[in-house]
């Protein structure tokens, strides 16, 4: 019988076709800082495996992440040819995407005092 992939703990971001790309964009930007879409795809198409990735398809991931509060604008970078490009940075959230995604629960349980899981309680309880 086949074993099942893990389904619990994935966060959206990383999930279906476009999870390769997102967790390249987040990296890119988390070790560079910010970057205009242009020179992302530039450092995306360095990757082994994501050599003939289009420009459109970059586009439009940092736009649906930028428009998922994933990655917020910082600034403007005057081009080349006279044009103004808008610099990308990763916000809070995308950060606590890429950890929250990396996190065995069953590890934490296992390894966690009572004073952080009474603090685990409290933050993951707190609503606005």
């Amino acid at each position: 019988m086949p074993r099942r992939r893990r389904k619990t703990g994935r966060i959206s971001v990383f999930k279906g076709r476009e999870a390769k790309l997102n967790r390249l964009i987040f990296q890119i930007l988390a070790l560079e800082g910010p970057l205009t879409i242009y020179e992302v795809c530039n450092r995306v198409k360095t990757k082994r495996g994501l050599k003939h990735t289009k420009y459109t398809n970059v586009n439009r991931r940092v736009r649906a992440l930028k428009k998922s509060g994933y990655l917020q604008k910082v600034g403007v970078r005057k081009t080349k040819a006279g044009f103004q490009s808008i610099l990308y940075q990763m916000t809070a959230k995308a950060y606590l995407a890429i950890l929250l995604n990396e996190l065995d629960l069953d590890k934490f349980i296992r390894t966690v005092n009572k004073e952080c899981a009474i603090t685990a309680i409290a933050v993951l309880t707190y609503q606005n």
